[in-house]
């Protein structure tokens, strides 16, 4: 990123946007390039509390009337030798008709001058006017090389002279996707925690991780507890993930393989689709992070949605390799054709920006969705290359059933030998996995508050009282099987259980 900056100034470039938090560093990066042979150029920086200071000088010494930004930009316009001027947080005022004018003015100006204007923020917010004039470039967070030297620094002033290579590397994998700063502080925190800094500090290192998480707000870091082993069935999807549990290491790539994109789960309601999608993150070892699409949407400033799916996606490519969970996929962008009519095209841009992102990322995030309304989801969701595989979850076989009856009841009591699963399975044929978890519940509760245990009974009755959902959506149930039968990969262990379509 330096080298592209450098590049940049010495083409003589009159406005670039650094979307960054990390300005020390940032800063440092810009003070290095303009102290290159190539360039020679000094540097000054404008904040809205001090106006123009020049880097590495007091704060004290300041430009008399540049606090406004656009006598700032007044001043750089008048200076005549060349210079490289930092605008921090420009991003309230960029709008005003008279700060566009200034900077439309600068740029003008600039040609021949060798000055160049850096606008500095977290949040990229470019007018209309700018656009053609701007490059916009993502200031990259730490690599493994730079917190590296974090670490190492670290480990000097702990007086830990020797590491092992296995664990300096987790160390460091760990804080990947944090600033210098944050994994500064975090590798602080564990040293004043546990004393040391060895492999038994990596969990401190990730809680920073999920604290980010916790802090992006669109974002949510689910941990899951259950295994592979408490879905029920779906053997065919569960041998496929299976054998991309190691997909995201080096061995992967040496022998070749891409990285995975990601998979789409359609499906009836109920059917263990989400429940999958979070043992996933248990099985390969990575860290599951939900989108929250509702979050994503915000109406108080144009364009704010689009930078909220912006740093979400960035977060999440920061901390990668890791699993982007987004449930029910059809509610989200449902409505995304039509929306110019509803919200101003707000959810067109969003649904265009995620599947650019979806078409072009190269950071190991493997995206698993879910949908129950194929109907509702947009063509370009379900084209090839989009997503790695398309799974169906159908009703589960008498076969399933038993293994859901099993796993449900091994968890609430440890002998279950009085239970006839086989009948069960008959008896609650065309219930989902949900359905016959909720029957279970209903019958423990109606034998509670008898005050005695439950029984098969029990568990019968509960599932005759329930109108399961493939008899009050049959229409609906059928058209999706319909639908996915020529589409989609069945998840059940065979065909023929797929193509079943009675109840």
């Amino acid at each position: 990123m330096q080298e592209e900056i450098s590049i940049l100034i010495q083409a003589q470039y009159p406005l670039i946007y650094l979307v960054t938090s990390e300005e020390e560093r940032t800063e440092r990066a810009i003070a290095m390039i303009a102290q290159a042979k190539s360039n020679q150029r000094r540097v000054f920086i404008w904040t809205v509390t001090h106006g123009i200071v020049e880097y590495g000088q007091s704060r004290h010494v300041t430009q008399h009337n540049t606090v406004s930004p656009e006598a700032a930009i007044q001043w750089v316009i008048q200076q005549k030798e060349p210079g490289i001027f930092i605008f921090k947080d420009l991003h309230p005022f960029i709008d005003a008709p008279a700060t566009t004018r200034w900077l439309r003015d600068a740029i003008a100006s600039f040609k021949d001058a060798q000055k160049t204007i850096i606008l500095m923020s977290p949040m990229q917010q470019v007018p209309i006017e700018l656009e053609k004039e701007v490059v916009v470039l993502d200031y990259p967070l730490p690599d493994l090389t730079e917190l590296n030297q974090v670490l190492s620094r670290q480990l000097e002033q702990t007086k830990v002279r020797r590491t092992t290579t296995e664990t300096r590397e987790k160390l460091l994998k760990a804080a990947l996707g944090l600033t210098r700063d944050e994994a500064e502080k975090v590798y602080r925190k564990a040293q004043v925690k546990a004393g040391r800094l060895t492999e038994a500090e990596v969990e401190i290192v990730l809680s920073e991780k999920k604290q980010l998480i916790r802090r992006n707000g669109i974002l949510e870091y689910i941990e899951q507890d259950e295994t592979l082993d408490s879905v029920g069935g779906l053997e065919e999807l569960k041998r496929w993930l299976k054998q991309r549990s190691n997909a995201f290491t080096e061995r992967a790539r040496e022998y070749g393989l891409p990285q995975p994109k990601g998979m789409l789960i359609l499906g009836v309601p109920g059917c263990g689709k989400s429940l999958i999608a979070k043992t996933t993150s248990r099985l390969w070892g990575l860290p599951l992070l939900r989108l929250d699409m509702g979050r994503v949407y915000d109406g108080s400033m144009v364009g704010r949605s689009e930078a909220n799916l912006r740093n979400a996606l960035k977060t999440a490519e920061s901390i990668s390799p890791a699993i982007l969970f987004i449930d029910e996929l059809d509610k989200s962008f449902a409505g995304s054709s039509g929306s110019s009519d509803s919200d101003g095209g707000t959810s067109s841009r969003i649904f265009g920006s995620f599947l650019t992102w979806m078409q072009e990322k190269t950071s190991p995030v493997f995206v698993m969705a879910t949908a129950n309304r194929v109907e509702r989801l947009p063509g370009e969701f379900l084209r090839k290359g989009r997503f790695d595989e398309i799974f169906f979850v159908d009703l589960p076989t008498p076969e399933e059933r038993q293994q859901i009856f099993n796993i449900h009841l091994s968890k609430r009591r440890r002998e279950i030998a009085r239970f006839d699963l086989e009948q069960l399975a008959k008896v609650s044929d065309g219930f989902s996995g949900a359905e016959i978890e909720q029957a279970l519940v209903a019958a423990m509760y109606e034998a509670f508050a008898q005050d005695r245990e439950f029984t098969q009974l029990d568990i019968i009755a509960a599932i005759k009282a329930t109108l399961p959902l493939s008899r009050t959506m049959t229409e609906q149930v059928t058209a999706l099987r319909d639908w996915a039968r020529q589409r989609a990969r069945p998840a059940a262990a065979s065909v023929a259980e797929y193509q079943r379509l009675e109840f």
